[in-house]
């Protein structure tokens, strides 16, 4: 990340440096408008133009993958819950499992059987 935001700041330095070495006048016509600036401006302002129509082009892929890490984290949230009721759950019929065995060796007349796991 901290490489891109260098990489940006360092073309963001190199365009600003080639507008300002050509400063000359110029007229821009686009349809019935016409613009008359320095070559720099022109020039910052068509970057600028271009970053803003690049982000906007970009925005609904962010968006959806922003969209589908939120729901995935709430699914992960969700499994992690039923993963632990369902150890919880298991943990009980363990333990019903040991008293019913215990039990059932007393009715027998038997020592209780100790767990061999």
């Amino acid at each position: 990340m901290q490489v891109l935001l260098i990489s940006g700041i360092a073309f963001a330095i190199v365009a600003v440096l080639f507008a300002l070495q050509n400063n000359i006048p110029v007229t821009v016509s686009f349809f019935a408008w016409s613009f008359g600036g320095s070559l720099a401006l022109v020039l910052l302002v068509a970057l600028g133009l271009g970053a803003v129509i690049a982000g906007l082009v970009s925005s609904p892929r962010l968006l959806r993958s922003q969209w589908a890490g939120s729901r995935l984290r709430r699914q992960v949230a969700t499994l992690e819950e039923q993963n632990q009721r369902l150890q919880q759950r298991v943990a009980e019929l363990d333990g019903q499992l040991e008293s019913l065995l215990g039990a059932q060796a007393l009715a027998a007349g038997e020592a209780p059987v100790a767990d061999k796991s």
